[in-house]
């Protein structure tokens, strides 16, 4: 079975499909076309599967993404996901052949791109595991999620300037969130990229790793996330993405007011109490 997934696919190196079936990974395409849907223990991994396309973000790859984020958000078992391409790519952008003959009055009265945001809603934690390109669409699916790592050949950018129009999904407000207006700003009107290396000094990704160390350690920290309580890390990643919302006083308010709210729950009196005894906690997510 694993064989047969990934020779039908480039998806993953060599030796990450080699880690997959010595590491005991649960494997399902689900019947998607665009991207492979597996899960191992406590973490969901999607993996982009449009290799000839370079993983361009077509309506249906976009929709089958939030199918399979979905179905994990709803599996009791499963605690963090992780959204990963090939190592040519992550994704190299929005399908453009796609998207090319649409008008304005289209664009405007489907909402066009607004499915994309689906990702965000999802209480429970997502990682980006990057190589190749992220480019456009690309980069900005990856900073839908909650945490970026990279390969060190992964390269990060907005190029949708050299198309005639603008980041459409989060672009120009994630971006600047994350490395700051001046650099935003760069990178938006000249559509230059930034490597990993840079990116990761931006403060763009939260590390890089080798190429082939990459899959095996973004669900080693999908791992770690997945074993604490669920409800506990859902009101952390609640907590953390408020703080783009509201002031530093309002955030500060907020953040204090769901740390009370961990006292009405099982999972902390059981952290606490294991603490105290010198024993590991056993989580029930309540």
């Amino acid at each position: 079975m694993f064989k047969s997934v990934f020779r039908s696919t480039n998806s993953l190196s060599t030796i990450a499909r080699q880690q997959f079936q010595l590491n005991g990974y649960c494997t399902s395409t689900g019947g998607f076309q665009y991207i492979l849907s597996e899960k191992k223990g406590k973490v969901g991994i999607v993996t982009l599967n449009r290799p000839k396309a370079l993983n361009a973000l077509s309506d249906g790859l976009i929709g089958e993404i939030n199918t399979a984020v979905r179905q994990f958000q709803d599996d009791k078992d499963v605690g963090s996901i992780v959204i990963t391409g090939s190592e040519k790519a992550f994704a190299a952008g929005a399908d453009i052949k796609e998207m090319a003959p649409k008008t304005l009055s289209e664009a405007y009265n489907t909402n066009m791109l607004a499915q994309w945001h689906d990702l965000t809603k999802m209480s429970k934690p997502i990682i980006a595991a990057v190589n190749g390109y992220a480019l456009g669409g690309g980069c900005e699916l990856a900073m839908m999620c909650d945490i970026i790592i990279a390969g060190e050949k992964a390269v990060f950018g907005q190029p949708e300037i050299k198309l005639g129009t603008i980041p459409g999904c989060g672009g120009t407000q994630r971006l600047i969130r994350a490395i700051g207006k001046s650099k935003a700003m760069e990178l938006v009107l000249t559509g230059n990229n930034l490597t990993a290396v840079e990116a990761e000094k931006a403060g763009l990704v939260s590390r890089v790793v080798p190429v082939e160390e990459l899959l095996p350690e973004a669900i080693k920290t999908a791992e770690k996330i997945a074993s604490y309580s669920q409800l506990t890390v859902a009101m952390a990643k609640e907590a953390v993405n408020a703080s783009y919302e509201l002031t530093l006083a309002e955030g500060i308010r907020f953040e204090r007011r769901l740390f009370h709210a961990t006292f009405g729950t099982h999972d902390q009196k059981e952290g606490m109490s294991a603490f105290v005894e010198k024993r590991n906690p056993t989580w029930h997510n309540q």
